[in-house]
Order: structure tokens, then sequence, then C-alpha cells
């Protein structure tokens, strides 16, 4: 028996592996976080109207997401065989369902006062994020066009040009949103609407980017030949990969999402700081979400491999790393939670000491949940590494919904905590998901893997 390659080898793959991928991450969440900043920065009410519509918008787009993050290990499996056909008819099946998915939700985004009233928002701030939705709705086709291409560059390790496509399109969304909220160099005073044009334009200038170079750098996969034929056995592939990762993902989000609505019912000044912390937040686990993407692909090559030594001693590097991420970052809400707060709000606004004095205690409950978030995150991505995707979708599903939600509310509002108590409900059912989603990976992965491709088909 070959000797096991020690965890340093395996720390240093997933970092030569996930650190463009986590820059990646870090560059997109940054698009999210300027424009909070900046309407922060511009006015609360905007700054309220503005996380309830993005938030509105990342649910459904995390939802299609599913659909960009089957591709990658298709194409991977392609590559290493050698099928550049197969490559081709992976990824632009990948554009079409993500785009005939983005077309569909269309619809939800153009007429969502409706439905952000009968969630309980104020109508004027349910119209305001209307009017923001009714203009980024449109980037959700080019913003999922993103995500496939990503995940065939990933799939076939150029991962580094997609963070800085990213980083650029996050530096550009900056100068667009000071022109365009603020009315600065000569530009029109946009404030909500001048936010969603400059996002709407970096997703499109993104797609651009990505196309161009995927076609120079193999120009033998030809992605876009034929472009406009249906492949539907392909295409079913992917929905079958596809929709329960996204499903997996929206049981996550829209948890949070739904603490959104929850804290809109409290009030434009909880809102505004719930969405502040979700931010500050948001930008540290993306680190987390890039060590699950490495861990996903050295998970899968492990398993094609028949290596479970290896794929166990990946797993508990993929762990510690993120572990290890999750105490730093711990350490920093715990020590400058004002500090991460008030870079949002303009020193001069007189609702920055109430704004201050709600989201400084949300990040304090963040900081315990950092440990459960890094977890559940990363043995999902183990998890799809091996190709079981199903039951983690229900583990997820059960422990954020009708685990987390009803705690949320209990704690929030039955026993009068409001905010902390419930992000204290996030925490919980994170937590649930964290045990129960290690335990999947632990035993009936791990045990489905040793058993051979027969008993490795667990999705």
């Amino acid at each position: 028996m070959s000797e096991p390659v020690p965890y340093s080898r395996h720390a240093r793959t997933l970092l030569i592996l996930g650190l463009p991928l986590i820059g990646g991450n870090v560059g997109q969440m940054a698009v999210q976080v300027i424009d909070t900043l900046m309407l922060g920065w511009y006015d609360v009410s905007a700054l309220a109207a503005v996380i309830l519509g993005s938030t509105f918008w990342f649910v459904l787009f995390i939802l299609g997401s599913g659909l960009a993050w089957a591709v990658s290990p298709l194409v991977a499996a392609a590559e290493a065989s050698g099928d550049h056909v197969r490559i081709r008819r992976v990824s632009r099946m990948g554009l079409w369902a993500s785009a005939l998915y983005a077309v569909a939700v269309l619809p939800l985004m153009w007429f969502s006062q409706p439905l952000l009233s009968a969630l309980g928002q104020d109508p004027d701030l349910a119209e305001a994020a209307q009017s923001y939705l009714r203009i980024t709705g449109w980037g959700m086709i080019p913003a999922l066009g993103v995500m496939v291409l990503k995940s065939y560059l990933a799939a076939m390790d150029r991962a580094g040009i997609t963070m800085w496509i990213t980083l650029a399109a996050a530096a550009a969304n900056a100068v667009l949103n000071y022109a365009l909220i603020f009315g600065n160099w000569g530009m029109p005073e946009l404030g909500i609407r001048g936010s969603a044009i400059a996002s709407l334009m970096v997703h499109v200038v993104s797609i651009i980017g990505l196309v161009i170079y995927a076609r120079r750098v193999f120009p033998e996969h030809d992605l876009f030949r034929r472009l406009w034929r249906p492949d539907w056995e392909i295409c079913s592939e992917i929905l079958r990969m596809g929709g329960p990762i996204g499903l997996t993902s929206l049981a996550e989000v829209g948890l949070f999402s739904a603490t959104s609505v929850m804290m809109g019912w409290l009030g434009e000044i909880p809102l505004a700081a719930h969405g502040i912390a979700l931010q500050v937040i948001s930008v540290m686990f993306m680190v987390h979400v890039g060590l699950a993407q490495a861990a996903t692909i050295l998970a899968g090559r492990a398993m094609g491999r028949g290596d479970t030594r290896g794929l166990a001693r990946g797993g508990r590097t993929a762990i510690a790393m993120s572990l290890g991420f999750a105490v730093l970052t711990i350490g920093i809400f715990v020590t400058l939670p004002a500090l991460l707060i008030g870079m949002f709000v303009d020193p001069a606004d007189p609702d920055r000491a109430l704004i201050l004095a709600t989201g400084v205690p949300l990040l304090l409950v963040a900081a315990v949940f950092q440990l459960a978030d890094a977890m559940q995150v990363v043995a999902l991505g183990l998890l799809r590494g091996i190709r079981d995707t199903k039951v983690p979708m229900l583990i997820a599903a059960i422990a954020y919904w009708p685990v987390g939600m009803p705690v949320a509310y209990l704690l929030g509002f039955t026993l009068d905590y409001r905010g902390p108590g419930v992000w204290m409900g996030l925490t919980f059912g994170l937590g649930v998901a964290a045990i129960l989603l290690l335990w999947r990976f632990w035993g009936p992965g791990l045990r489905a893997v040793r058993r051979g491709p027969a008993g490795a088909a667990t999705t």
C-alpha cells in the first residue's frame, strides 16, 4: 500500500485551487457590498429598499446557480476523457438552461411590489424595491451566464481569470455607483435606479469578458458553435444534477431572506442594520465557499481514483482550514463590530447611532454561527464531490426551515429578543445542518465510495 499523501500537501493543493475561487467569490460579493456601502452613505431609506430588492434578486439567482454549478463536475469528467464535444454540449446547455430560467423568473421581479407587500413590507419600501428589481432583473440573464462560464473555466483549471474579471467588475461597479447614485462627474443623480443600472452594466461586461477569454484560450472546444440548437439529453442531465444543488442553496439563502422579511417587520432601521451585518458576514463567508468549491473538485478526483483514504484526509484538511478562518473571523467580529457596521453609514446621518446600536449585537451573534456556517458549507462541498446531492438537499431543507425558522420567530418575536433573537434562530438552524451534513459525509458518504461505482451513486 502506498504512503498516504501528507496533510501539508492536501492543504497546499486546496490553497492553490481555492484561492482563485475565493478571490472570485469575494469579488462577486463586493458588488453587493459596494451597493450597500454607497447607498448607506446616500440615504437610509434607499439602503433599506435595495437590501429588500437585492435579497429578492439573490434568492432567485442562487436557485438558478445550481444549474451552473452542475456544469463544473460534468465538464471536469469530460475533460479527463478528452471529450471536447461533450465539453461543448455541457457548457452550451448550461447556458441554455440558465437563460431559460432567468427569463422565467423575470416577471417575478417586474411585478415584485405586490409580493413584497403581501410579505408585510411597507408599501413605499416595496415600491422602491420594485423599481430596483425592474432594472436589475434583466441582469439575471448575463449573471447566470457568468456563473456557467466560471464553472467551465474552474473545471479546466482556469479559475484565476474568473477571479481577475470578477475583481475588475467590482471595481467598475464602484465607479459606476459613485457616478450614478450621487450624480457625480456630470451624471444624473439616480439613487436606487443608478445602483441598479451600474449592477446591470457590470453583469453584461463580465460575460462579454469571459466569452472572449474562453474563445481565445480554448478554441478547440468551440463553445458557442451552434449555440441556438437545443440538446435535451444534456439539458436533462444538468437539470437532474443542478436542481438539487440549487434547491439546497435556496434552502439556506431562503432562510436568510426570510429573516430579512422578519427584520422588515421590526422597521426600517432594523432592516438596514440587518442588511449591513449580512454584507459583512457574507464577505467572510465567501472564503468558506471557495474552500468548499475546491473541496468539491478534489473530492471528485479522489472518488474517481477510488482513493477513499485520500478523500478522508482531504476532507479533514478542508474542514480544519475552514475552522481556522472561522476562528479568525470570530475574533474580528467580537473586537471590531462598531467599526465594521459604521463603515456603511454616513457619520452625519441622524440614524447612525440607532443603526450601530442595532447592528453591533447582530455581529456578535454572527460570531457564534461562523463555526456552524463554515462547517455546513464545507460538508456540502465534500458531498457534492462524491455526487451526493439529494439527501443533503433534504437535510438542508429540514434544518433551515422546520427547525431554524420557528426558532428565529420564537426568539425574535414571541420572546421579544427582536433582531438578535432572529439571528440566534439562524445559528440554531445552521448548527443542526452542519452536524447532519458532516455525519452524512463521514458515514454513508464514505461507505458508498468504498463500495465502488455502484455504491457511490448516492444522488
